[in-house]
């Protein structure tokens, strides 16, 4: 299965997923962390999405100045400057108590994650064979998944009041610095090309792949934040409520893989229309199964596994059309639309929180997989659902 991966292949993939992994853990304790805070402190479900919404801005920003400086200052320099950003930040989560500061604190931390996120990606699809990137996509995204289910599962061990958490998560992605430093030069790519990448024709010639990036964007930082207040609100005790994004999560440690093995041999955008259709038939029923906990678990760890197949199909749509240095303006491209994402996802979650809760939180992103769907039907339609080309 891996005979195309040669050493310098391995390394460089290794080195790359690591990183980001290891980020993935500090990042998915530190959401639901902030988002139980806030709750705490008696905010509303839509202030609280509003917060999350400042990380999406800041990657909006961020994702396409981030080619730029990578050719300027070289990947591993400018994933170092990221890493020490991030810590400050988390620093600053720490010894700050104003929430109204948290605003400008999570800017600051969205933009070291975007950064790191926009490189990573763009190591990985860059250094994967191309006739195993789906493989290879699948295999990172369970990696990052694993991070993903490890994070709140640290928040269920250190709590989510006083300054350990953060601490904990800082120490965390001080040490995704490892695996880029024992990579060395020789183990990353070179980002080349045009200083101003054209988003335009990216936007015009993959709209489904990063149509999949935004619902994602959406589904994903508004599930990290607001699933442990459904929960709460559902009468789970806390402990219950952060557990439901470790079933989230390890349903994403285990489908990616098989997903990616699949992905490789059929239509992937038709793969996304499935995807879409499975998770608003999901979000429809999930609220119905709450009451049967063990029930509820199994549909959560499922329906989870099987959407969050949308990142990396999305993912591998990209990397068959754009190549070399506009598939760097591709992958920033595909962060910022899963910024744009992040920043209407959760206060629109919150807001159907707030309408009707708790399964207003269910509802709104039923409608968010449902206008994904139209989008899927309209750019591919019927004449291309067999291995059609053109825009993807």
């Amino acid at each position: 299965m891996f005979s195309a991966f040669d050493s310098q292949t391995r390394k460089r993939l290794a080195a790359a997923i690591s990183c980001i992994s290891i980020v993935g853990i500090g990042l998915s304790l530190v959401i639901p962390l902030l988002a139980l805070r806030l709750e705490a402190a008696g905010f509303p479900g839509h202030t609280n999405g509003l917060h999350i919404a400042v990380t999406g801005l800041a990657t909006l920003i961020g994702a396409p100045l981030t080619p730029w400086l990578a050719r300027h200052l070289g990947i591993r320099t400018l994933l170092f400057g990221a890493f020490a950003l991030g810590i400050a930040a988390l620093m600053g989560f720490a010894f700050c108590a104003d929430y109204e500061l948290w605003l400008a604190i999570r800017a600051l931390f969205g933009l070291s994650l975007t950064i790191i996120f926009v490189v990573s990606e763009y190591w990985i699809s860059a250094a994967a064979p191309p006739a195993q990137r789906g493989l290879v996509l699948g295999l990172y995204a369970t990696v990052l998944a694993l991070g993903f289910a490890i994070g709140p599962a640290l928040l269920s061990l250190t709590g989510a009041q006083g300054q350990t958490p953060f601490f904990v998560a800082a120490a965390l992605i001080g040490a995704a610095a490892i695996p880029v430093a024992l990579a060395g030069k020789d183990g990353a790519v070179k980002m080349e090309g045009p200083s101003r990448p054209n988003l335009r024709k990216i936007f015009s010639a993959a709209p489904v792949a990063l149509g999949a990036a935004l619902l994602y964007g959406a589904i994903e930082t508004g599930l990290n934040g607001l699933l442990p207040v459904f929960g709460l609100r559902s009468g789970f005790p806390q402990g219950w409520a952060t557990f439901q994004l470790t079933l989230v999560a390890l349903g994403n440690v285990v489908f990616p893989i098989p997903i990616g093995l699949v992905a490789d041999r059929l239509n992937k955008r038709w793969m996304l229309a499935f995807f879409a259709f499975f998770g608003l038939a999901g979000a429809l029923a999930l609220p119905a199964f709450a009451a049967d906990r063990a029930t509820y678990a199994l549909a959560l760890f499922i329906w989870g596994g099987l959407i969050g197949g949308l990142y990396p199909v999305g993912l591998a749509i990209l990397a068959e059309k754009f190549h070399g240095a506009q598939l760097a303006s591709a992958n920033a491209a595909y962060i910022m639309m899963y910024a744009v994402g992040m920043m209407i996802g959760p206060p629109a979650l919150g807001l159907g929180l707030d309408l009707a809760s708790p399964r207003g939180l269910f509802d709104a992103l039923a409608v968010l997989f449902l206008a994904y769907l139209g989008l899927v039907i309209a750019f591919s339609g019927p004449k291309r659902a067999i291995g059609g080309r053109g825009r993807a």
